[in-house]
């Protein structure tokens, strides 16, 4: 590889080589290297493309000229660039009003120095005039123990994880909806549940019924029609008579009644029900004064993003309804493909009724998952719903298109093969560009995360390797053509920090997979939550024992992506595995299911040590599920969280990792409804079991 194309790598955070999770250095390829670098900004094809990309590179880093956003902690000395000042002070305006000045000392290479600011928050500092945002982040996120009121080892709470989709409530429609996570979050909190953590509920493609996977949304800023909670604002009675009005009557108790979610069909009849109460509701002002102002303040609040969000809507409806291969918004007509053109603007105004109805879907969904929270809370759950914040967003989607200067094009995020993935994976995901988070003030980046943490007392970072790294791959390629891209870590996880200590939400960050050196040990000093999960907690002899658990992790018994301990011990996954030729190179069915006594027998030694008081041999599957949810109890994680399927000893797992349509990915629906799924003698005695365990 040329050597001017590995120095301006380095200089654009891009690694030329890396460590699998076998230990063993790889290489990246010089064509995907070139691509990565050109969808960062640099160019490289020729000579003169790396050289100017080179100067670029080192011009940037060695600018000292005050960001927009300064990332400090709380009690830290300031070190800010102050590149050409002559400045020997600064004003320092609180979020609260409250101002002082400061002094700035000297130091070398263009910064200066100022005495720490102590309180957390959003902060101006003003220099020369000159105003800098600057986010003074504790030095720890809001804890389980904050939640709790406990430190140390009493601050041991449990709760459950769930898929939304797949919890049932009489008039769901086919699909579950926050009125699911509500019931489930009440029967949960009085087996003495502190927690329900869900899948991802951010806003998908309203227009396209055949776009549902949770972790490939359109935008992270907004959340899921499809989860509305109709009975969170209007009566019954209202939303029936819709549902005639709509000629929903017959349609929905048959798509209930469906053992797997028909997502075309159920989208289709939502979209008319949502389109039969807009309409309804807006011919009722008078009626529904109340309600109204409302509306009206939730969209007055929701700014530009809301009205950037519902024009994408009305604008992909119109394009993908005329031409199902206009899908992407990369395939619009010029005009609107820029958010603030005046074309795109003269739409937005030409169809004000439209814009308003999908204004009016957020509305609704913010409203039903705000009262699901808040039925968690009253029921006695100490932290109530943890929300899931995808790695990325579809790159044809809303907060790729409104967002277009803080987003990367030509890439997607993925992951190296590793054991869960044994080929890798490329999950087509659009991901942020650090310099553009940098120019922008991580603008964007911290409105994603006060959207997921908005309303919840917690929330669980999916691949939060990505704070530090990301795996991008060149569109169109597998996940083997692929390298790893530094990101700005301090700056995301100060920010992390802060919007967890304003919205008292809880940060675990999912740290499976290939981890940078380091990275658990940075998260776990900030207050944020690894995860540990049963089936991975374990080396070549033996499985971790219960004690062995780091106190601040999350320990889990499976994971959305894992098979559940039932279908583990089954090895469903395996049977799954080898009809879609999904195994690693040269494995072998057979191989894998002598591996997978192996491993049976290890974790039966790992229960007999910690849990002696489940009977031996573990002989079924409801026994297996027993042992498996007491373990992970007794450890000494400050959370354990065991998944609605290992309460229920299901056998199938919510979705397969390297499948799209092979699998019914996000399609399997609870059989029992969410109020009754725990009622089983089984269900009730595997959680009296775990809160014992916990000492709730």
């Amino acid at each position: 590889m040329n050597e001017d194309m590995r120095a301006l790598a380095r200089l654009m955070g891009v690694a030329c080589a890396w460590t699998d999770h076998e230990g063993v250095e790889r290489h990246v390829a010089e064509a995907d290297l070139r691509r990565i670098l050109a969808a960062l900004g640099a160019p490289c094809d020729t000579p003169a493309q790396r050289a100017e990309s080179r100067a670029r590179a080192l011009r940037r880093a060695a600018d000292r000229t005050r960001p927009p956003l300064l990332v400090a902690q709380a009690g830290a000395r300031l070190r800010i660039p102050v590149d050409g000042t002559q400045a020997r002070f600064a004003r320092l305006v609180l979020e609260d009003g409250r101002a002082r000045d400061m002094r700035l000392e000297e130091d070398c290479d263009g910064h200066a120095l100022a005495d720490a600011v102590e309180e957390p928050g959003y902060h101006r500092l003003e220099i020369d005039d000159a105003p800098t945002l600057l986010a003074i982040a504790p030095a720890r996120c809001f804890t389980v123990e904050n939640a709790l009121g406990a430190e140390g080892e009493r601050a041991r709470a449990f709760g459950l994880t769930a898929q939304i989709h797949a919890l049932r409530t009489q008039g769901d429609g086919g699909a579950g909806t926050f009125a699911g996570v509500r019931a489930l979050a009440q029967s949960a909190a009085r087996a003495g549940a502190d927690a329900l953590a869900l899948s991802p509920s951010h806003a998908q493609f309203t227009a396209d019924p055949h776009h549902y996977a949770p972790y490939s949304p359109s935008s992270r800023l907004f959340l899921n029609a499809a989860h509305i909670d109709h009975e969170a604002t209007f009566a019954p009675a209202r939303i029936a008579a819709c549902a005639d009005r709509a000629g929903l009557a017959d349609l929905l108790p048959e798509l209930e009644a469906r053992e797997l979610i028909d997502w075309p069909a159920v989208a289709q009849a939502r979209r008319k029900l949502n389109a039969a109460l807009f309409e309804d509701f807006m011919s009722a002002r008078a009626q529904d004064a109340a309600l109204h102002m409302d509306f009206d303040a939730f969209r007055t609040a929701g700014g530009q993003a809301l009205a950037d969000h519902a024009t994408f809507e009305a604008l992909h409806a119109h394009y993908f309804g005329d031409d199902p291969m206009r899908w992407s918004w990369r395939t619009w007509e010029s005009g609107h493909r820029d958010p603030r053109s005046a074309r795109t603007q003269a739409f937005a105004q030409a169809n004000a009724h439209a814009t308003a109805f999908h204004a009016f879907l957020q509305w609704l969904a913010a409203r039903s998952l705000t009262r699901a929270q808040a039925r968690a809370r009253s029921a006695g759950m100490r932290i109530g719903l943890i929300s899931d914040l995808a790695v990325g967003v579809n790159a044809g989607g809303s907060q790729a298109w409104s967002r277009q200067g803080e987003m990367l094009e030509g890439v997607s995020i993925g992951a190296p093969p590793d054991p869960l993935a044994p080929l890798g994976q490329n999950w087509g995901l659009a991901a942020f560009s650090p310099q553009g988070l940098r120019a922008s003030g991580y603008d964007a980046f911290r409105a994603t995360l006060r959207a997921t943490m908005h309303a919840t007392g917690g929330v669980r970072i999916d691949h939060a390797l990505g704070l530090m790294r990301l795996w991008l791959t060149p569109d169109g390629e597998d996940a083997s053509h692929g390298a790893y891209v530094a990101y700005p870590f301090e700056d995301l996880l100060g920010l992390v920090r802060l919007e967890s200590h304003r919205a008292r939400a809880i940060v675990i960050a999912e740290d499976l997979g290939t981890v940078p050196p380091g990275l658990r040990e940075r998260l776990a000093h900030a207050g944020a939550y690894g995860m540990r999960v049963l089936q991975f907690e374990r080396d070549d002899a033996r499985f971790a024992r219960a004690e062995w658990y780091a106190r601040d992790v999350v320990a889990m018994t499976s994971t959305h992506d894992t098979p559940t301990m039932a279908g583990w011990r089954q090895g469903r996954d395996i049977g799954w595995r080898d009809a879609l030729s999904l195994f690693a190179p040269g494995r072998t069915r057979a191989m894998e299911e002598e591996a997978r006594g192996r491993e049976r027998a290890m974790m039966a030694q790992a229960f007999a040590q910690d849990c002696p008081e489940i009977a031996a041999p573990i002989e079924s599957d409801e026994a297996f599920a027993d042992a498996a949810t007491l373990f992970i109890s007794r450890t000494r994680a400050a959370l354990a969280l065991v998944p609605l399927e290992d309460v229920l000893a299901e056998i199938e797992q919510p979705n397969l990792p390297g499948t799209v349509d092979e699998h019914p990915n996000w399609r399997r629906r609870c059989a029992a409804p969410a109020d009754a799924a725990l009622e089983s003698e089984a269900a009730r005695c595997r959680l009296t079991a775990m809160a014992k365990a916990r000492g709730a």
